[in-house]
């Protein structure tokens, strides 16, 4: 399921989707308390602004509202060695080729130009990282050697492939902060930073206020940090990305849709995950499948009410759907708004929440 660029040719240039921001909103580190994370609340319906606290996001929402998150969890995923030469290489190890257990893996190589079929990365000892052929995309089939089973391998030697814009490497803390509470099927290499800010102890005020939960799965892959670099947003290509819908979660949006609430979707890969398998607007499809769907302005949502998310690169296929979401003129105005009130941005920053 899915579907190219849904830009309307000519509507929209990438650069409507720029704004500044002073490199000292980036945030490098989580708050202490998840929560306590910053949360601008945007209207769609008059453009309407106001400041709270993601701990206030229960007071936004009915008791026939539903909540859908998305539950897939992030891997340690990035391995560092040597080459036989002694000079450093880096693999990010995205999906497990199928029918090849667990070693053969597609991956993204650093450098690509040295690392060539046939040769190895020295990683451990007890693993090495074999280069088997190169994809027609750059992208590198590899194979773990040296006897260690792929979950081992990387809970010994893997890191947490954080974005770049952190300027950092990994720290413990990150196993922990880099992941929802609610993580449950390994398989994304950047994690739906909207479910970041929840914790346990909100869920269950969420619950209390008598809102359903369903939870469906979207495995993030790289494209995530990945700017649109065309001039027409309509010219740009999605990374497929694979989901699951379950049973339950299109049984409770039927619910939903039947007692006249609404539904949130925390993050953006929620949002393309239910929109890649609305069938109208009372109805989703349970299912297994693969989406490329890219959502620009203008778009007809059907699946979504309202959106929980941080605060996007600039000129990313994040930022645009939130445009579509919300209008561009009302996201772009809250950023600015954001950036003087001293938001934090990206993924270890604040959030946002987009209501009618």
């Amino acid at each position: 399921m899915g579907g190219a660029a849904t830009a309307a040719r000519g509507t929209s240039a990438t650069s409507d989707f720029e704004y500044e921001l002073p490199p000292g909103r980036i945030a490098r580190y989580p708050v202490p308390r998840r929560a306590d994370s910053r949360l601008l609340v945007l209207s769609r319906s008059t453009g309407a602004i106001r400041h709270r606290r993601f701990r206030d996001l229960p007071g936004l929402m009915d008791a026939r509202d539903l909540l859908v998150v998305n539950d897939t969890q992030v891997f340690p995923a990035r391995l560092r060695g040597r080459k036989p030469t002694g000079a450093a290489g880096e693999v990010l190890l995205l999906r497990p080729v199928p029918g090849d257990a667990d070693s053969v893996w597609e991956a993204l190589v650093r450098p690509g130009r040295k690392l060539k079929p046939g040769r190895l990365l020295y990683v451990a000892p007890e693993l090495s990282v074999r280069i088997l052929e190169v994809c027609a995309d750059g992208r590198r089939i590899v194979r773990l050697e040296g006897g260690l089973g792929a979950r081992d391998a990387l809970e010994r030697f893997g890191e947490m492939p954080l974005p770049p814009y952190l300027g950092r490497e990994e720290e413990p803390s990150d196993r922990v902060r880099y992941q929802t509470v609610y993580a449950r099927h390994e398989g994304s290499v950047a994690a739906p930073t909207a479910g970041l800010h929840f914790t346990d102890d909100l869920l269950g005020e969420i619950a209390a206020r008598g809102v359903s939960r369903c939870e469906v799965t979207l495995h993030v892959g790289t494209a995530t940090f990945r700017p649109v670099e065309v001039r027409d947003p309509a010219d740009h290509t999605m990374e497929a990305e694979r989901y699951t819908v379950p049973e339950r979660a299109a049984r409770e949006y039927r619910r939903c849709r039947e007692r006249g609430g609404r539904v949130w979707a925390v993050g953006t890969t929620v949002v393309r995950t239910l929109e890649s398998v609305a069938a109208g607007r009372d109805r989703i499809e349970a299912g297994r499948g693969a989406t490329d769907l890219f959502i620009a302005p203008p778009f007809d949502f059907r699946a979504v009410d309202c959106l929980v998310t941080n605060f996007h690169l600039p000129r990313s296929t994040l930022l645009m759907l939130v445009a579509a979401f919300a209008g561009t003129g009302a996201v772009l105005r809250a950023y600015r708004e954001a950036v003087a009130a001293g938001y934090r941005f990206y993924s270890y920053g604040d959030a946002m929440a987009v209501v009618p």
